[in-house]
């Protein structure tokens, strides 16, 4: 795997020099891979390693790119064939000062080589070329920086790709969860949908590829797994995937009767791992230090009702709110001092976008500079939707990281 970071000091659309620029560096990669091949190809087929790094490139824009290379035979007379000698895939997203790009390379070679030996040789021709050879490219030296992994061949390259990288273009930021038009395929690839004995029940954020968090709430009178399912994609029916849940976790501390809606999280296992695509990835986990401003903006998808006790949805749907203080959140007027320190208010004092019955236990998420998406909170409860002076209230992820880790491992 190799990852680079390549930045674009003017964030704008694309000019036909900047194509140009594009066009030039995929040739340049491909060249630099195709080198990198005929080294590889010495040593025939068994194993992959992939190869991870980073590096600066200014000057270019650039959108995303899947390039897929396979059939290749061994040299030297063999007749052995790599089916999958590499695999390319760049995915590029925005950065306060350009354009961050993740891209991955797998290779295969023979089991009974030096895998050591190997990963270096790698490094050393990656670092040589990027150094010497960059076309129109201006690249930092000092910003390489690369590392090995030899790879399950079961897996996905997908899965090589971090959290909180989506796969689809931007959004219109006029649509709203009680009103407006579906999200796009890859949009929210993290969300999922808790089914009980097949219908929707609350939604859910995918955080690894075994793991969903969402709202212990959704789960009260309901907690056996074999009742549960999760889908994942935009549509309810039919799901891209499906799978059947082996264990729910609620926080320790949460109760039926609690009024003030405290330790409203839970943590639910998969039967079987999903396999990473472009329409199904894990946000990312804040580390329990962060914080998120009073006005962040941030996005709340789900299938919920459009209006207070409506039905729920087909299509998934997705709403821009801004983070409220809790100064804000507690006066008389708003909720009057209900706003505890693990949760989050999010919304407009005015209403009119809001999460509504059946988004609860889905994701409150928002994008940070270098345009990664990380989880700030998890459905909870409201005064009914979308009311003045009443936002919708999350559960507060990075109150309880700690115990996210404990009951995960992530």
């Amino acid at each position: 795997l190799l990852r680079l970071t390549q930045l674009d000091t003017r964030m704008k659309l694309l000019e036909p020099w900047k194509l140009a620029l594009i066009g030039l560096a995929v040739v340049f990669f491909m060249a630099l891979v195709i080198g990198l091949l005929v080294y590889f190809l010495l040593f025939g087929k068994c194993d992959s390693l992939a190869i991870m790094g980073e590096l600066y490139v200014l000057g270019v824009y650039c959108c995303d790119l899947y390039v897929m290379y396979k059939g290749w035979n061994s040299p030297q007379g063999q007749t052995r064939s790599l089916t999958s000698v590499f695999n390319v895939m760049l995915v590029c997203s925005p950065d306060a000062s350009g354009v961050v790009v993740e891209l991955v390379l797998m290779f295969e070679f023979a089991s009974n080589d030096n895998r050591a030996a190997l990963s270096e040789r790698i490094k050393s021709i990656l670092l040589r070329r990027l150094q010497t050879n960059t076309g129109p490219l201006e690249i930092d030296p000092s910003t390489f920086k690369f590392s090995g992994k030899f790879l399950d061949p079961a897996k996905s390259v997908l899965s090589l790709i971090g959290c909180g990288i989506r796969g689809s273009k931007s959004p219109s930021y006029t649509d709203r969860i009680t009103g407006g038009v579906s999200a796009q395929d890859g949009e929210w690839p993290w969300q999922a949908s808790l089914q009980l004995n097949g219908i929707h029940r609350c939604g859910a954020t995918l955080i690894s590829d075994t793991w969903l968090v969402t709202a212990a709430h959704c789960f009260r009178g309901q907690l056996n797994p074999l009742r549960w399912t999760a889908s994942f994609g935009t549509v309810l029916r039919p799901p891209k995937s499906r799978r059947s849940v082996r264990n729910i976790i609620i926080h320790e501390k949460y109760t039926n009767t609690s009024p003030n809606h405290d330790y409203d999280i839970a943590v639910v296992q998969l039967s079987s791992p999903v396999e990473f695509t472009s329409d199904i990835r894990m946000v990312c986990l804040p580390e329990e230090f962060y914080v998120f401003p009073h006005d962040t903006t941030c996005f709340v998808t789900g299938w919920g009702a459009l209006q207070n006790q409506g039905p729920s949805i087909n299509n998934l749907r997705r709403g821009e709110v801004k983070i409220i203080g809790t100064d804000i959140c507690n006066r008389a007027e708003v909720y009057n001092g209900a706003i505890k320190p693990g949760m989050v208010c999010a919304g407009y004092l005015e209403g009119k976008i809001d999460a509504c019955q059946g988004d609860s236990g889905g994701p409150l998420v928002t994008e940070d500079r270098r345009g990664i998406w990380y989880l700030v909170g998890i459905v909870s409860w409201g005064d009914e939707c979308a009311k003045p002076n009443k936002p919708g209230v999350y559960t507060r992820v990075t109150y309880y990281r700690d115990w996210i880790a404990a009951k995960t491992g992530i």
